[in-house]
Order: structure tokens, then C-alpha cells, then sequence
């Protein structure tokens, strides 16, 4: 692929950022398990789960879609910046490049040699080189628009600190009733049933809650195998009366720990089983040295939601996504269907469950 020289050209009509500027980066694709783009994300230190290259595997083969990385490197070799990348399309669908569907937040790595405008620049120009209608970036490049919100807690190695920084009412108070009641009992999952069975069936009853199709059964099996099973990762349950009432995965990078799925029987609430699960696995993290609890993704106007995080001590921060077409760059927004979450909330979970087998790969 030609080094990039020149900007992309802005199409006609709507609200856009035209790309311009930057000095010349060039783009090349490299297969994930490239040891150059392995160590580059092993040793970045803004690194998210996400990056890693299991993760994107793993949806490649869930939904069949064609995984790689585009890499910049320098004189010797060296990757200075890149991004793991899914091709999507299909019969509902043109081609596209997207990194990466499922994932809430997988910005560009970049080392400080490479600006955000040229990336954006060279992004333009695989684009039309690789044949593709668009390209998705789920983290910020230069103009893309906010389209949600992050909450991250900044870590120290005394988890303590952190506890005293937790709202009084809504968090410490909550905390310490659950230790004290001991009604809650955590465990880390062991096997993939643990997982693929019992965190499933309480994350169908919390996706169909929703009215969101759930994800494919066969997604949690390669979850087990690609991230949890290698350490990538851990899943915890939640027990009340030796009944499994809440469910958790986090996944974890060497700076990230983050919370990626919850999933509980709302009767349980009252004994406050996530808050419990949230609160150990702060603990985890600052014992094993990670830097930074991502909270993951809130959707604007989900304010309640965005306190709750807020109140843990999280740092909000606006969440950008981009697609680069033809036209330029605009924000990637994020997908609703009000009409299939109201026949969702209202049919049994098979429904739930029947749909995301059909078409969960489509909503990449």
C-alpha cells in the first residue's frame, strides 16, 4: 500500500469533519499473530483489552468474519501505531472494515512519533484501497464526535484509598451491609460451564430485560477458551442460598481491568451482589497492579447509569466513535431498535435467545 499524501475528499451534503493535514503515515495489513504487532500492543502502555489479538480472533470466528491488523511501522521494522481490524458485509450489508464490532472502546495505538491526524489521513487511504465502503473506529480519531460516555477509576496500589473515595450512601454504605448480612457469597468460575451455563442463563434473562438479542451460545464457549481459560480474563458468580443470583466477566490487559458483562436476577438485588462483585474485583486489580477499572460504555441520556459509575470515584469521559466513507469522517452512532426491544422485553427468552443466534453478526 502507497504511503498516504493527500486527504480524503469531502462528499457532498450532511455534517462532517473533512480529513486533512497530518505528516504521511502508511497503513499495511499484518495478520494478528505477527510478533511485531503482538509486541507493540504487549508493551503499549494505553493497551485495552480489546487489542488484544485473542479477542479479536475470537469474534472472527464466532460471526465469520476476516480478522487482521493495520500497522505503521518505521526504518527498522518497528510497529509505531496500528489497530486490529474485522472485515464485515454480507448480504444485509456492503463491505466494511470495523475495529471492532462487540467492543465498546478500541482506540488506535499509537507510539508518540505518530499523530492521530495522519493516522486518520492513512485510514482514509486504506480505505479506498482496500475497496470498502467505510471504516470504523471504536476510540477517538482526529473530528470524530462523541456518541457515548467511559467511566475509568484511576488505581493505587491500596484499594483502601479507593474505598474511602466511594460515595458514602450508594456505594460504602451498600458495601458494608452486604458484608455484613453475608448473604452473598463470590466465586470464581473454574470451568466453561461456569460460563457458558450459568453466567448465560442469567445473562439471557438480563439481555431479554433489556429487549437486546443475546449473544450466540457458541460466543461464550470461544469467550472460555480464547480469554478466560489463558488468564486473559476471569468470570464471577454470585450465590444466595447456594442459588447463583449475579454474574460478572472482566477482562483484563496489563494496565485495564475491565468490566465487560454483568448480568443478575433483579429479586437478588436487595442483597447488592454487584456491588459486592464490583467492589472485589477493584481489590483484584490493584493487587495485580492494574492501573486503571474501566466501567465501560453508558449511552447519552442514560444518566442513571452514569451516576452509578460516577459514584465508584470514575472519571467520566466523552466516547468517540468514527467512520470514515467517502463523505469524510462522522460519528459512528450506536444502534437502537425500539421497536424489537419492546417484542423482546414482552416474548419468552427463546425469543431473545432465537434472534442473537440469527442475527447477532449483522449489528457489526
Amino acid at each position: 500500500m502507497p504511503p498516504v499524501s493527500e486527504p480524503g475528499d469531502p462528499g457532498p451534503g450532511g455534517s462532517h469533519a473533512t480529513i486533512a493535514g497530518g505528516d504521511a503515515v502508511s497503513l499495511t495489513r499484518a495478520a494478528l499473530d505477527d510478533p511485531r504487532w503482538q509486541r507493540f500492543v504487549s508493551a503499549h502502555p494505553d493497551a485495552q483489552p480489546s487489542h488484544d489479538p485473542q479477542w479479536a480472533a475470537l469474534l472472527a470466528d464466532c460471526y465469520g468474519f476476516e480478522p487482521f491488523a493495520l500497522i505503521a511501522t518505521g526504518a527498522g521494522g518497528e510497529v509505531l501505531a496500528g489497530l486490529p481490524v474485522l472485515e464485515v458485509g454480507g448480504r444485509l450489508r456492503r463491505r466494511a472494515w470495523v475495529s471492532l464490532p462487540f467492543t465498546d472502546y478500541c482506540p488506535p495505538l499509537l507510539a508518540p512519533s505518530v499523530s492521530r491526524q495522519s493516522l486518520t489521513v492513512a485510514l482514509e487511504q486504506c480505505r479506498r484501497g482496500g475497496g470498502v465502503e467505510s471504516i470504523e473506529v471504536r476510540g477517538e480519531l482526529a473530528h470524530a464526535p462523541a456518541v457515548a460516555l467511559r467511566h475509568v477509576l484511576e488505581l493505587s496500589n491500596e484499594a483502601d484509598q479507593l474505598y474511602a473515595g466511594f460515595h458514602s450512601s450508594s456505594v460504602r454504605a451498600r458495601i458494608r451491609r452486604a458484608e455484613r448480612d453475608r448473604a452473598i457469597e463470590l466465586r470464581v468460575a473454574s470451568d466453561r460451564d461456569d460460563l457458558a451455563r450459568i453466567f448465560y442463563r442469567l445473562h439471557l434473562q438480563t439481555r431479554r430485560r433489556h429487549g437486546t438479542p443475546v449473544q450466540p451460545r457458541r460466543f461464550f464457549r470461544l469467550l472460555w477458551e480464547r480469554m478466560i481459560e489463558p488468564g486473559r480474563g476471569y468470570v464471577v458468580l454470585a450465590y444466595a442460598e447456594r442459588q447463583p443470583v449475579a454474574a460478572a466477566v472482566f477482562l483484563r490487559s496489563p494496565s485495564v481491568l475491565l468490566y465487560k458483562y454483568s448480568a443478575s436476577d433483579p429479586a437478588a438485588w436487595r442483597l447488592r451482589p454487584n456491588h459486592l462483585m464490583i467492589w472485589d474485583a477493584i481489590q483484584r486489580a490493584c493487587a495485580e497492579g492494574a492501573r486503571r477499572f474501566d466501567f465501560g460504555r453508558t449511552e447519552l441520556g442514560h444518566e442513571s447509569l452514569a451516576a452509578f459509575k460516577r459514584s465508584w470515584g470514575a472519571t467520566e469521559h466523552e466516547l468517540s466513535y468514527a467512520r470514515i466513507t467517502e463523505a469524510g469522517i462522522t460519528g459512528a452512532p450506536i444502534a437502537r431498535h425500539p421497536r424489537l426491544e419492546t417484542v423482546l422485553r414482552r416474548s419468552p427468552a427463546i425469543v431473545c435467545r432465537v434472534t442473537g443466534e440469527l442475527l447477532y453478526r449483522y449489528a457489526a
